[in-house]
């Protein structure tokens, strides 16, 4: 049958696929794919809005029955610590909360109408994708299965491996204000817990907004997304100085500053967060893996594994860090973290070009060598 050849998802330019007024119109979403992708997003906002809602008012809640900032920290992180751990069981057995997100995921991928980037930037499928359970209970022969030990030749390649740490980092970043911001706000500027929930929109409204930008950009001008890595990391540990600010600095915390810088980092996160699916995506095709739903299923399953770990890292190490030495150093240090994983991808990036460069000139050499020798016969 031909049915699952359909679904292999988007294929590459000069491909076996459909000729280009279809690939035109390939770019359109078909309605029943819309309401689905919809449907996704409603869950993804209803989960998420269950969970922020605690950031404005539970730490100082938490601090008045006697939590240490240490032990809120951990509250927070045990969402994300859980939300991995079910994932892994449900994405197995194909039920549940977790398996459903995989689901619609896939099935807004098994056709070329899904773009790559757009969708893929910020979705959360599961880690347990890699390890056949999700593609022998729910695949109904879709696509081909990955094999058991792709997901470790996947994130045993160097470029992938530092994108994942890119991935940590940035959602270390975000988990760490879930404890520590609110009790921060309250204490410098004795704001009513009202107006604390607007300060967190500052990140979250940015963010929301930049993301599908530097998704499209990401899809139009492919070689754009390095730059965004690597600034969007550094900017980001920019913001977390200044979010305090960091007492070297000998600048006073104000209001107004708190907010801009919050925005700031917004747009930052999302610079940085959506090309790291793509360029995972990119470089497991250079290295040999079937374009296809198994590669998304695997990409995926290993973006949200990172982005878990990191959001059960950041709120209990930065819960651990606010109650040691305060939310100005301990910002710092999750700043140094994002300033880590930038340079780091930056000086990669620069090895890569540098190597590129250099089996370019050797190819060129090659060709030179070629041409010579065969020169004497020819006269």
């Amino acid at each position: 049958m031909d049915a699952p050849r359909d679904c292999e998802g988007p294929r590459l330019p000069g491909g076996d696929g459909p000729p280009g007024g279809t690939r035109e119109t390939s770019r359109q979403l078909s309605r029943e794919q819309l309401f689905v992708l919809i449907s996704a997003a409603s869950i993804n906002l209803g989960s998420m809005m269950c969970y922020s809602i605690l950031g404005p008012f539970f730490p100082k809640e938490a601090e008045k029955k006697g939590a240490s900032n240490t032990v809120t920290g951990m509250i927070f992180g045990c969402y994300a610590l859980f939300d991995l751990l079910a994932s892994l069981v449900f994405g197995k057995y194909c039920v549940g909360p977790s398996s459903r997100r995989t689901g619609i995921y896939r099935y807004v991928f098994s056709s070329e109408n899904s773009r790559r980037s757009q969708l893929c930037g910020g979705n959360n499928c599961v880690f347990f994708y890699s390890c056949k359970g999700f593609s022998k209970q729910c695949g109904h022969g879709v696509d081909s299965d990955p094999g058991e030990h792709s997901f470790w030749k996947l994130i045993t390649l160097p470029k992938i491996a530092l994108i994942a740490f890119v991935i940590n980092s940035l959602s270390s970043c975000f988990g760490f204000l879930d404890p520590t911001l609110s009790l921060f706000v309250l204490e410098k500027f004795n704001l009513p817990a009202g107006y604390v929930g607007l300060v967190f929109l500052g990140l979250a409204v940015s963010y929301a907004i930049s993301s599908p930008l530097f998704g499209l950009l990401s899809d139009k001008i492919p070689h754009l997304r390095k730059w965004f890595l690597v600034l969007g990391n550094i900017i980001t540990a920019g913001c977390y100085m200044l979010l305090g600010p960091i007492p070297v600095l000998h600048i006073q915390s104000q209001l107004w500053l708190l907010v801009l810088i919050l925005v700031l980092n917004g747009v930052s996160a999302g610079m940085s967060v959506i090309p790291t699916f793509p360029e995972i995506l990119s470089c497991a095709y250079e290295n040999g893996f079937e374009e296809g739903l198994s590669t998304l299923g695997l990409v995926s399953g290993l973006f949200s594994a990172m982005w878990s770990v990191g959001a059960f890292i950041g709120p209990t190490l930065g819960g651990f860090l606010y109650e040691k030495i305060g939310f100005e150093w301990a910002a710092a240090v999750q700043g140094l973290w994002a300033l880590t994983s930038g340079l780091a991808m930056g000086l990669f990036y620069l090895w890569e070009h540098a190597q590129r460069r250099r089996s370019k000139l050797q190819n060129i050499l090659g060709t030179e060598e070629e041409q010579t020798a065969l020169l004497p016969d020819e006269i």
